[in-house]
């Protein structure tokens, strides 16, 4: 079969190494590599995206020394001590055809541990340690320790290393003045702040010979001030080239950056200009990377002569065999990464396993294993949200009999309007690939079909996943004022609201809500790179055309209408429910003009609008809409009765608890009870 994606699986021959296709699986640390047993379980997470077909494999980013650390205990790869385990993971992809390199990343002032170090003792932002500026001996020695560590890899089965020598971690911080502040040969001129880049991928070359990857992450958009500019980073990749890279690949920002780089917000492929403009200046392949996640995007990318190589990460961890269907032309049956963070990201920064909100079988392959049941029987899914979608189609490919009932007139449930807010419009790919999953299991699906006990009765098992409803609160007037809507039907019934609105209730919900409601008239492709002050510029230091403001007091775009945006908590106001996402709402937000109110307490509401009192205070604002976030309540009223007639019922997602339930949770949730059933 000829497949639709020419460029994406050309041959990418390398001299001493051809690779299959021009795809490489981007690192990303997945919690496993400290945990008991983990490298059992990373062993099986590769080998699956090596049978996936995957041309070339990055691990997530271990340390070459203790200092370089991110944590006390997080991967370092230093020591003999590490080669079983190594070695078994290099050669389980091997076994499945792969090929697979090490990323040696040292975390520099980015660690969390008071033995940090940096080319200059200046503390990041985001840390709270202020680093050791390294004496010129232990800079030696650290270069040292890179080349030992990628002998090593070399050693254990590794097809190559990666430097990552991007995202503001140590190689990165001798590159630029914001971190770099020597006044000896490693600092002042650019000359001297390239130093350790050009000397570390000499030294790694001459220890592992010619035939080995050596990857270099290089930043080529800091989006920091006191970062970069592009021809500075034309030189030092020109550079790169002559001391013995194999591959350049691409790096967006510093993790202290206020502009968003890989979440949801961003529009697909939106940073393929930038290697665009590199790649026309170097020889060696160069690799695209961010918000690539369809194999559309990727030879778009590639066919245009924007890269050589795409890099996906996340797209992975939602789908294995994303490559391997895209060859055989069913893209449509791939899940898309829908860039929310919140399993994988969010997992990873509080120390928790990775895994992926759409296949919570990611980094469990070991654990969460499919077999077919061992007897034949009718399943009842009643609600087909996310919960109820994800249940289905597992059951039935476990070969259960199921039908799924939904009372609207489409599937979705709370994807369905979740994908109306801007930067969630991914939500519609997942839906997408459920439907396609449950038409290959034979799933019947029944739309426009509120279901009775009645009718459930003829079922061995009934799941209930009905989801939940809005909560109104104990607020004087409210169900008399024409002027309250909740989310749920602002969002189904696409009503019109007034220039002035105020939301009750600041969690996840509500964010989405004020990011609907102040959504600039032009296409998110029009003004992301405005909105974050993105400049496209060569000269433009940092890429940035000016600091992205942090009040509301100066929005710097206009809106189609007033918000508030009020919680009754105190606190902060607008961050929603993602550790490394909730900035981004927040900052966004304070861009287009929404206030927010914390501490409050609602007194009533009547034709004038909100009357609540803060700080003492009874205020009023006047306003045309008031729409209700204000928390769920679960929908189960079939439970009792289908017990009452004996009918073995489960509940999943919001139906089992209202309380800060999320797609995350409810698809998990599906996932165990289909694998157990």
């Amino acid at each position: 079969m000829t497949t639709p994606y020419s460029h994406l699986f050309s041959p990418l021959d390398l001299g001493f190494m051809t690779l299959p296709n021009r795809v490489l699986m981007g690192s990303m640390h997945t919690g496993l590599e400290e945990s008991y047993d983990g490298f059992r379980k990373l062993s099986a997470f590769y080998a699956e995206r090596a049978r996936g077909g995957v041309g070339l494999i990055v691990t997530g980013g271990f340390s070459p020394n203790f200092r370089g650390r991110l944590h006390p205990l997080s991967a370092q790869f230093s020591r003999f001590s590490s080669f079983r385990s190594h070695k078994r993971l290099t050669q389980t992809v091997h076994d499945e055809g792969g090929r697979i390199a090490l990323q040696l990343l040292h975390a520099g002032r980015y660690a969390m541990h008071p033995f940090c170090v940096s080319a200059s003792a200046i503390r990041s932002p985001i840390s709270s340690y202020v680093p050791l500026a390294l004496s010129v001996s232990q800079i030696r020695q650290t270069l040292m320790d890179f080349a030992d560590s990628a002998e090593l890899a070399q050693r254990v089965g590794y097809d190559g290393i990666e430097l990552m020598g991007s995202e503001g971690y140590l190689i990165h911080q001798f590159l630029c003045t914001r971190t770099n502040q020597r006044r000896d040969e490693w600092g002042g001129s650019y000359e001297n702040r390239m130093r350790f880049a050009l000397t570390l991928v000499r030294m790694v070359r001459q220890r592992v010979g010619t035939d080995f990857l050596i990857i270099f992450r290089l930043s080529m958009l800091d989006l920091v001030e006191q970062g970069s500019t592009h021809d500075e980073i034309v030189r030092l990749a020109l550079l790169l080239e002559k001391a013995g890279i194999t591959l350049l690949n691409t790096g967006i920002g510093w993790h202290e950056s206020r502009v968003p780089t890989i979440s949801t917000q961003i529009p697909r492929g939106g940073f393929s200009w930038v290697t665009e403009r590199i790649k026309k200046e170097v020889s060696v392949p160069v690799i695209a990377c961010n918000r690539i996640n369809t194999p559309d995007i990727a030879e778009r990318i590639l066919a245009s002569g924007q890269a050589d190589m795409v890099s996906m990460a996340r797209p992975f961890l939602a789908d294995p065999y994303f490559l391997r269907k895209a060859k055989k032309g069913k893209s449509s049956e791939i899940n898309i990464c829908i860039g929310c963070n919140q399993a994988c990201l969010d997992h990873v920064f509080v120390g928790k396993r990775a895994s992926c909100l759409v296949n919570p079988m990611a980094c469990y392959e070991t654990e969460l294993i499919v077999k077919p049941t061992p007897q034949k029987r009718r399943i009842a899914i009643v609600g087909a949200g996310p919960a109820g979608l994800a249940c289905a189609a597992l059951a039935a490919e476990r070969g259960l009999v199921v039908d799924l009932f939904e009372a609207e007139p489409s599937i979705g449930g709370q994807f369905s309007l979740a994908m109306k807010i801007p930067g969630k419009r991914e939500f519609q790919e997942t839906i997408r690939y459920f439907s396609e999953r449950m038409k290959k299991a034979s799933v019947h699906v029944f739309v426009n079909c509120r279901v009775n006990v009645d009718r459930l009765q003829e079922y061995d098992d009934v799941v209930l996943a009905t989801g939940v409803t809005p909560n109104i609160p104990e607020i004087k007037g409210i169900k008399d004022s024409s002027k309250v809507i909740d989310y749920q039907t602002l969002l189904r019934e696409k009503r019109r609201l007034g220039k002035k609105v105020v939301i009750l209730g600041a969690g996840g919900v509500g964010i989405d809500v004020a990011t609907f409601l102040t959504e600039p008239n032009q296409t998110a492709g029009d003004t992301w790179l405005q909105e974050w002050h993105v400049s496209q510029e060569r000269d433009v230091v940092g890429g940035l055309s000016a600091p992205v403001p942090s009040s509301a007091e100066q929005p710097s775009l206009t809106n189609p209408r007033q918000v508030w945006l009020i919680q009754r908590k105190a606190g902060k106001v607008g961050k929603g429910p993602g550790k490394t996402t909730g900035w981004i709402h927040q900052r966004l937000l304070q861009q287009r003009g929404v206030s927010f109110l914390s501490d409050v307490q609602y007194d009533r509401i009547d034709d004038d609008g909100l009357h609540f009192w803060q700080e003492g205070k009874l205020i009023t604002l006047t306003v045309d809409n008031i729409v209700l976030c204000t928390g769920q309540n679960s929908v189960n009223e079939l439970l009792d009765p289908l017990k009452a007639v004996g009918v073995k019922t489960y509940l999943i997602g919001g139906a089992l608890c209202a309380k800060g339930i999320d797609a995350k949770r409810a698809i998990r949730e599906a996932t165990l009870l289909a694998l157990s059933l």
